[in-house]
């Protein structure tokens, strides 16, 4: 019993964000907002998250669109990010990026992912998981094309994910290519483009009070939708 005291005391001596009048157990909030069940999901999922994201864009959230991005690469390490939602259909969800990234070298071994949208000032969270497909080139030409010419000058500068020796290098392409592209047309790079996460799985997860959350699971068989509830 000696034993388990001092660790329980190690054990909180040791968390960093504890300190002052900060205990990171302690933080946490209630859910109150709305609630949702499987009448006002619908039994369209990419129609319900269309919704969803209009009624969030109309609440002013910052960066709306962001969403964690979750791959694995060849030994079958997880890895996420921030990436941007740039597109939305009946297939499934776009965003573009550098092929040649760790993003895109991890999808080409595994192209299986996940993608998460949270939307804290509506108690909202929305979880995707399923395949990745490269757009279109023409739909990746649109976009680019779509894009401020400093970031089409950025997407030909960076070696994305590359180690580089110090920020110069950066500075230095993205000279090079301003010259370059000084007159006309800023092509797209050939490993740069769009991919579309077809969903397998859509889940909605409405915050509720007392921890008892509302979350509506869609499956796709290849063929229809399922909907069921999960516990929270």
């Amino acid at each position: 019993m000696l034993w388990l005291s001092t660790w329980g005391q190690v054990l909180k001596k040791s968390n960093l964000l504890d300190h002052h009048d900060l205990n990171i157990a302690d933080i946490r909030k209630e859910y109150r907002h709305t609630h949702i069940d499987e009448t006002i999901v619908g039994d369209d999922p990419i129609l319900f998250f269309s919704k969803w994201f209009t009624e969030a864009h109309k609440a002013e959230i910052e960066d709306v669109n962001a969403m964690t991005f979750c791959t694995v690469d060849a030994a079958n390490k997880p890895h996420a990010r921030i990436v941007l939602l740039k597109g939305l259909d009946e297939k499934g969800f776009v965003f573009f990026t550098n092929y040649n990234s760790a993003k895109g070298k991890e999808l080409h071994s595994n192209p299986h992912a996940a993608i998460v949208f949270y939307w804290k000032e509506l108690e909202r969270q929305v979880r995707i998981e399923g395949t990745i497909e490269k757009v279109s080139a023409q739909e990746s030409d649109d976009y680019f094309q779509s894009r401020p010419k400093g970031s089409k000058l950025g997407a030909w500068s960076s070696p994305q994910s590359d180690t580089i020796t110090d920020r110069s290098i950066l500075d230095k392409n993205h000279k090079h290519y301003e010259d370059k592209f000084k007159e006309g047309q800023i092509p797209r790079p050939e490993y740069w483009g769009g991919y579309r996460l077809i969903p397998q799985t859509i889940e909605f997860w409405q915050g509720r009070a007392n921890r008892l959350h509302d979350r509506i699971l869609f499956t796709n068989d290849g063929n229809n939708w399922a909907k069921s509830r999960l516990a929270p």
